[in-house]
């Protein structure tokens, strides 16, 4: 046993750019694991600076000075911030309370609307069961208010902490972008000056992660602000609502599609009825989806990312229970750079047959 692991270890870490590579990654790992809460400030200033770098490298490509650069996009990022802050937080916030505060009168609704089944069809359903999944609906929404007044208490002791938060991220974000090649130098000397291995995983991420995360931000927008407007013009209630969730639900490959499209087809049913609105409402939200799939995506995303849908689906469940909705956002770069480190790591095997450069 004990000569199975030296082989397995002799092949795949006796060469010592992949032991330093293993040794970053597992100190990054932890860090983020033992002192993410802590450092959570810290983290997503990094990662904001990190998704605007790409436009501040693009104003300096028509000769406008790094500060100035800077400057500008820092500016446009503290005024979506403001607007997402005091404009779409609150209204999101007041249409989800309303639409909690109408959901049992959507399920009486729903209920005598599925009573109809079982006189139709006995052999298939009884009224019985239907009572029993209404009522088991009824506690689940009772449940969900009763978090959502936990929630409002509980932020109120929070407020310092998110005030406090509101004020520091901003700040680190600005200086991120003002001095990323200092801090990039400081950190570069930390290093063994021999990393080649090291420097070619980070070469072949950082422009598909780059593009990937500044992609999926932008797809956000245009799929949400793209459905409140259909929504608005179709007056489907809660339309705020609706589309903030849309928006976010393109972060989840397949199963946010899915998921999103059960509460607004239950809205839309509950509005219209069986009628040609509600018909709409459907076609309208399903060419959204469509566009947003074969024409938006391979707009947005210079590379296509080469994973298999079951390895997708299974990053977002592994880094989102882990780093919560950091995780979901930065699930599919995060497996591509697990497929990109398996398939740059030396193999001593593979070495010894020449298949490495």
């Amino acid at each position: 046993m004990l000569k199975i692991f030296q082989n397995w270890f002799e092949r795949y870490f006796s060469d010592e750019e992949a032991l330093l590579l293993f040794l970053v990654l597992i100190a990054g790992l932890t860090v983020v694991l033992l002192l993410g809460s802590i450092l959570a400030p810290l983290f997503a200033s990094i990662i904001l600076a990190y998704l605007m770098m790409g436009l501040v490298q693009w104003l300096k490509r028509f000769s406008v000075p790094h500060l100035l650069s800077v400057w500008g996009i820092y500016l446009v990022f503290i005024g979506i911030l403001g607007l997402f802050i005091l404009l779409l937080l609150p209204m999101v916030w007041q249409q989800m309370t309303r639409f909690l505060v109408d959901l049992p009168d959507m399920l009486t609704k729903l209920q005598h609307m599925l009573m109809v089944i079982p006189q139709r069809y006995p052999n298939l359903i009884n009224p019985e069961q239907i009572d029993f999944i209404m009522n088991t609906a009824m506690v689940e929404i009772g449940n969900s208010g009763q978090w959502l007044v936990t929630l409002s208490l509980a932020s109120i002791g929070q407020s310092i902490t998110l005030f406090f938060y509101l004020i520091l991220v901003p700040i680190l974000v600005f200086f991120f972008l003002k001095d990323n090649q200092l801090l990039l130098s400081w950190f570069s000397q930390l290093l063994p000056s021999k990393r080649r291995l090291l420097s070619n995983v980070w070469l072949e991420m950082d422009q598909q992660i780059a593009n990937y995360a500044r992609g999926k931000v932008l797809e956000i927008f245009i799929v949400g602000i793209t459905t409140y407007i259909v929504f608005l013009w179709l007056n489907l209630n809660y339309a705020e609502l609706l589309a903030f969730l849309v928006g976010l639900s393109v972060l989840v490959p397949y199963v946010g599609a899915v998921l999103i499209t059960i509460p607004v087809a239950l809205v839309g049913l509950f509005q219209f009825g069986w009628s040609t609105e509600y018909a709409t409402v459907i076609i309208a939200y399903f060419i959204i989806q469509g566009l947003d799939g074969n024409v938006l995506v391979p707009m947005l995303f210079s590379e296509a990312v080469n994973l298999h849908p079951v390895a997708i689906i299974a990053a977002i469940l592994l880094f989102g229970g882990i780093w919560g909705i950091w995780g979901v956002f930065f699930a599919i770069p995060l497996a591509t750079l697990i497929k990109a480190v398996m398939n740059i790591w030396p193999n001593k095997q593979d070495v010894h047959h020449g298949n490495l450069p």
